[in-house]
């Protein structure tokens, strides 16, 4: 064996093996530029599904708190439209106390009051219908004025029983039903 032909045989040998590393290196490069690129995606997808989730969350208080607005002006508007129905019927009340028939409403409420109470009560009502308490209530008339919208108070002269049969009380003692029937 020559010198020559070692020589050229160590060449093709390192040749060889240059060229096996050089193809080591670019699969080793492919595989590498593909695990990038396989990350990459996975990196924005997992993105796009966060942003995605945020978005439909976002959406969703946007529409819950929309819906809740919406709620709340409903409920506002029925509150106000049935405060406007409360403060009708009692102006009505007070409208009634100037009717004819407001002095036999008296007179009966001063009725039920004995029948309730006892006869000896004091009543009391507006400082307006004074004259019609004193002629209906007799001796029970007490002359102090009541701020009420009609009707009378009664109670014993003990004071220990009271019987409110003012407009303002009966109108809240039934204001649930008032506030059915208006709604």
């Amino acid at each position: 064996m020559s010198l020559e032909s070692l020589v050229e045989e160590i060449r093709q040998h390192a040749e060889a093996e240059l060229r096996a590393t050089l193809e080591h290196e670019k699969a080793e490069l492919t595989r590498i530029a593909a695990e990038r690129d396989g990350k990459i995606a996975e990196v924005r997808a997992t993105s796009q599904r966060s942003a995605e989730t945020e978005v439909a969350r976002e959406r969703a208080q946007r529409v819950a708190a929309a819906k809740l607005q919406a709620r709340k002006m409903l409920y506002e508007a029925r509150e106000r439209r049935l405060e406007n129905g409360l403060g009708e019927t009692r102006t009505l009340l007070a409208n009634y106390t100037s009717s004819p028939a407001y002095p036999a409403v008296l007179k009966r409420m001063t009725e039920v009051a004995s029948q309730s109470l006892g006869k000896q009560l004091r009543i009391s009502g507006r400082a307006d219908d004074a004259a019609v308490l004193a002629k209906v209530a007799g001796k029970s008339f007490d002359p102090t004025p009541q701020p009420i919208l009609g009707g009378l108070v009664a109670e014993t002269t003990d004071q220990s029983r009271r019987l409110n049969l003012s407009f303002d009380e009966l109108l809240r003692l039934r204001e649930d039903r008032v506030r059915e029937l208006l709604a």
